[in-house]
């Protein structure tokens, strides 16, 4: 995990706890295939999160926050 993406990270979304599920929602679709919203030199899911949320592209109320086109990126579970 890349710690200044996590530092940027935490100024958008104070609650460490909320950043904790954010990030590992978003970091989640993005390892299931999810398009990412942001360009990152990292290959982790995880650090492409962090910047994702650093540059306000994915926030706390994590049913708004990306984009449409984004969502449906993700495969369907089954």
């Amino acid at each position: 995990m890349n710690n200044r993406f996590l530092d940027k990270a935490k100024k958008v979304i104070k609650d460490p706890k909320m950043l904790a599920i954010v990030s590992a929602k978003r970091a989640r679709q993005l390892a299931l295939g999810a398009k990412p919203l942001s360009y990152c030199n990292s290959d982790n899911a995880i650090d492409v999160a962090l910047l994702e949320i650093a540059e306000g592209k994915v926030t706390g109320d994590f049913g708004a926050e990306i984009t449409e086109a984004a969502a449906e990126e993700v495969p369907a579970q089954g």
